[in-house]
């Protein structure tokens, strides 16, 4: 009997790119997608991709409170939990799939060497928390380190991360690039996908509904909550006019591939943008960043912070 990889995931996106990490080899002949559960999102992601035909060999397990005890893949290379596996059991070949931004940092503390905690870019950890990402990061170098991404990675950084003994796998999406297009998308022809910006404190919520509801002046919108955004700001744009709110859950990645030629998706800083244009464009879907301006941005947006965000997700400002 062909033993069983698992893939541990805590996020819509995360499950999503498991599947493609299976699709690409890199979990063997056989795998489980282990969802955490509690979490609505992942229900509505895990309902969704079992609609589709998954790749051979591959499971998408019921969600379970407890990670199981060697996870061959994980998206949260920063929580604790995950950490503390690290430590209890040792990981050997682990592969770090696709966490949004927090994959780059994390290829950032990667390539600088095997004594740089493994701590979040905005958080402010106590001595215990530090030392944790220390003997974690410590723990992690001693094994093998795969990181499967489709997020724009530079030339300078790619080399660092190599150089480190970092095994870095870039994809485009080819397992759900090969699936049926799913639902009609919506009939408006511009999109705008949610943010989290506002909620964690960096852009001015009032700035950021004035220019809802100025895009909506112009044309019919067709909105979609980050799975973390406030559910007050969210009530508040559906109240405006000419906005229709859709519900929160599935990836953008699979809610939106059934949108045609001549729509287009917009997005402050985020990294579905990548992923999007990836999936879209070849349809003839635009998928446009939109600048951040100096004064939407709160005085908990650091430059290096703004700077990290813009230039990630392919926003120039």
């Amino acid at each position: 009997m062909v033993k069983r990889a698992s893939a541990w995931v805590e996020s819509p996106l995360q499950m999503l790119c498991a599947v493609e990490a299976h699709h690409a080899g890199l979990l063997g002949p056989a795998a489980e997608v282990v969802p955490r559960a509690g979490l609505r999102a992942l229900r509505a992601t895990r309902h969704e991709l079992r609609r589709l035909p998954l790749p051979a060999g591959l499971e998408l397990a019921e969600p379970r409170e407890r990670m199981p005890r060697r996870p061959a893949a994980v998206g949260d290379a920063f929580s604790g939990k995950v950490q503390l596996r690290w430590l209890t059991a040792h990981p050997g070949r682990v592969v770090v799939v696709d966490d949004g931004l927090a994959t780059i940092r994390l290829l950032e503390l990667l390539a600088a060497g095997p004594y740089r905690p493994l701590l979040r870019a905005r958080a402010r950890p106590g001595l215990l928390r530090t030392a944790l990402g220390l003997a974690s990061a410590v723990r992690l170098r001693a094994g093998r380190v795969t990181v499967f991404t489709a997020l724009p990675v530079s030339p300078e950084l790619a080399k660092a991360v190599t150089g480190a003994g970092v095994d870095l796998v870039r994809h485009d999406f080819p397992w759900l690039r090969g699936q049926p297009p799913g639902d009609p998308g919506p009939v408006e022809r511009t999109v705008v996908l949610g943010t989290s910006l506002v909620r964690n404190g960096l852009v001015r919520r009032d700035r950021y509904l004035s220019w809802l509801s100025d895009l909506a002046a112009r044309e019919p919108l067709a909105y979609y909550p980050h799975r973390r955004e406030d559910p007050v700001d969210v009530a508040l744009i559906r109240e405006r006019p000419g906005i229709t709110v859709h519900e929160p859950g599935l990836p953008a990645e699979l809610r939106l591939r059934g949108l045609g030629a001549g729509q287009r998706v917009l997005s402050l800083p985020s990294t579905a943008i990548s992923s999007l244009r990836v999936l879209l464009s070849p349809r003839g879907v635009a998928v446009e960043p939109v600048e951040v301006p100096d004064d939407w941005w709160t005085s908990r947006a650091a430059p290096a912070l703004r700077s990290h965000l813009t230039g990630v997700t392919g926003v120039t400002g």
